[in-house]
């Protein structure tokens, strides 16, 4: 568990150093003093912050934290990466997802890739539990916006 400076931990949740502080000293966020006396805030409150926090961090156009829409979800287990392909057929569809050098897919519910529009090429999470493979697409930047500010 790091702890960091409260000024490292502003950059992370988006909001002014002097508005963490505030919060700091009304007793809204849990610190840890250092010998000589500094706040320092642990990476978990940071977490809970930024859970509290999210429909404003969205607004602001903050990059979402890697399992932002899926907080709840007690599966552990997950891959990131592309989707390479969709085909729906009838009420099943299969989803291959590109994770690194590997090719991982899964049969869903067409309904479920017509909610998440599923798309080539977009972000997505594989979720495993046991032997389910879930698909999960998290909000913010588009794949094409990341894989052209990787490849430009």
């Amino acid at each position: 568990m790091g702890l960091l400076t409260v000024r490292a931990a502003a950059s992370q949740l988006g909001v002014a150093y002097s508005t963490l502080k505030r919060w700091v000293h009304t007793g809204q966020v849990r610190t840890t003093r250092t010998e000589g006396g500094h706040h320092r805030i642990s990476q978990a409150e940071i977490e809970r912050l930024l859970t509290r926090q999210q429909p404003e961090a969205k607004r602001r156009g903050q990059p979402p934290t890697r399992n932002d829409s899926i907080e709840g979800l007690s599966a552990r287990n997950r891959l990131s990466g592309f989707v390479d392909e969709v085909r729906i057929d009838g009420l099943l569809a299969q989803v291959r997802l590109r994770v690194g050098d590997q090719s991982l897919t899964a049969v869903i519910t067409a309904d479920a890739v017509r909610a998440l529009k599923l798309r080539r090429g977009d972000d997505a999470l594989a979720i495993i539990k046991s032997t389910e493979v879930m698909i999960a697409k998290a909000g913010g930047e588009s794949a094409t916006a990341r894989r052209r500010t990787r490849t430009g």
